[in-house]
């Protein structure tokens, strides 16, 4: 399995060489070292790593995020790496998520009805236009759906993008956007179907192939999600949330080689947007 240096894991998860070794001593990850005393990174410690990226400001503090993910990877059984669950930060507390099972990292406890963060997951396909259109046509329905949407009125947006699909059959962006509603509230089933009908009638969607993957991944689909990141980002080479989830499941798999291209790919696009 590669091994990163200190260098290449400060590049990576876009911390300093130094934040990087105090981690490493501190031991909230476990690196090996060489005879000359310089670390070598797994890639489950760059996991571990990027996840703080994206807990930092939404955890109670540093300390107790830290612990809660030391926790996770305790609780995980062995040779099970820290990228194979999604651990998020709900209500000042560190959760962890694998499929529809959630429980909070230190304790263990089982909680319901939470909301699920957006950590990597189904994306919204994006309207290229805002013009009204008052008629009863799928131009209109996509349009006043994404309204709702946007204001957090989702059953209206679901009834809008339904009414949508039901006038145009080869309405994709409304199928893709249903698809992710019904997807966060659990409706599997039926968001894989909207996801593939879409797929159907533009199968070059790099949204609905993406989306696509995150459904197979929750029901636990892990080959088929794969596949399906691969789509999307043959589709859309840039679009960072698909080499991430193709990073993870690589990883899970044992891939390290793939999982680390990926992940480095990820970066690059994210340091990209930012700048």
């Amino acid at each position: 399995m590669r091994a990163f240096s200190t260098r290449e894991v400060a590049e990576l998860v876009g911390k300093s060489q130094e934040r990087v070794r105090y981690v490493a001593r501190a031991g909230f990850v476990s690196p090996e070292k060489t005879p000359g005393g310089r670390y070598r990174f797994s890639f489950q410690d760059l996991v571990l790593l990027r996840a703080t990226k994206t807990l930092e400001g939404s955890a109670p503090s540093s300390r107790s995020m830290w612990r809660a993910l030391r926790a996770v990877r305790d609780q995980l059984p062995p040779g099970r790496p820290l990228s194979s669950v999604r651990v998020i930060a709900a209500d000042g507390r560190i959760l962890v998520r694998e499929g529809d099972s959630a429980w909070e990292a230190e304790t263990g406890q089982t909680v319901f009805d939470f909301a699920k963060a957006h950590v990597a997951g189904p994306i919204s396909s994006v309207s290229a236009t805002h013009k009204l259109v008052h008629a009863d046509t799928a131009e209109y329905w996509f349009d006043r759906g994404l309204r709702f949407d946007r204001a957090g009125s989702h059953d209206a947006a679901a009834a809008c993008y339904r009414r949508a699909v039901s006038l145009e059959r080869s309405e994709v962006n409304s199928r893709i956007n249903l698809g992710r509603l019904l997807h966060d509230r659990g409706s599997l089933d039926e968001a894989e179907t909207l996801y593939r009908e879409a797929l159907r009638i533009e199968p070059d969607n790099a949204v609905a192939a993406f989306n696509l993957g995150v459904v197979l991944e929750d029901q636990g689909k892990l080959e088929a999600a794969l596949a399906s990141y691969r789509c999307a980002v043959l589709a859309d080479p840039e679009l960072p949330d698909a080499h991430y989830n193709l990073a993870r499941l690589y990883e899970f798999s044992g891939d390290a080689d793939s999982a680390a291209r990926h992940l480095t790919r990820f970066h690059a696009l994210t340091r990209e947007r930012s700048e």
